[in-house]
């Protein structure tokens, strides 16, 4: 019997619902950090991709996959790491952006078509329209290029005057 790559029965369903270590509101199918999941027999490989190269939170999702699929009874759990091509902020479902905002952090806004060429290196930073996941205002204004981790950055509504947390578009 070959692997096959599966988009649902159990052992999807168990890897899709783990929640990401720093943003436990939503998963790892809502972040699409989750690659695919094979099944060989009652041998699981699941494929997942970093959000940043050098994400830290890799070893616990990894760990958390494996835990969580042996308890539902699959032996052998495999944890692949695909780093290409890389992820980018376009493939967090739209119930991971409504996740998000629900528990005030601000989704990304779509990165846009994307050129097979160079990527420009641009040394000033962006400047991005991020709407209060409060009050919507997009009134807001950055008080910090980096918030508890290296994938959000801290704003601030200048209309409600309440601190967010934004999630930076890849």
């Amino acid at each position: 019997m070959s692997a096959v790559v599966i988009r649902s029965g159990p052992a999807w369903d168990i890897a899709a619902a783990v929640p990401d270590p720093e943003l436990p509101m939503v998963t790892l199918a809502d972040l699409g950090i989750l690659r695919d999941v094979r099944q060989d027999g009652d041998a699981v490989t699941v494929t997942i991709t970093p959000t940043y190269s050098g994400c830290p939170a890799m070893r616990e999702i990894s760990q958390d996959l494996r835990h969580r699929l042996q308890r539902a009874g699959f032996a052998d759990v495999r944890i692949e790491t695909e780093l290409s091509p890389p992820w980018t902020s376009d493939w967090i479902t739209a119930a991971g952006r409504t996740k998000l905002n629900a528990a005030g952090i601000a989704p990304p806004p779509a990165a846009g078509p994307r050129s097979a060429g160079p990527i420009p290196l641009t040394l000033t930073v962006p400047v991005r329209t991020v709407a209060c996941p409060r009050c919507g205002s997009v009134r807001t204004a950055v008080t910090s290029q980096f918030s508890a981790t290296a994938c959000k950055a801290l704003y601030r509504c200048q209309d409600c005057r309440e601190p967010f947390e934004y999630v930076k578009e890849i």
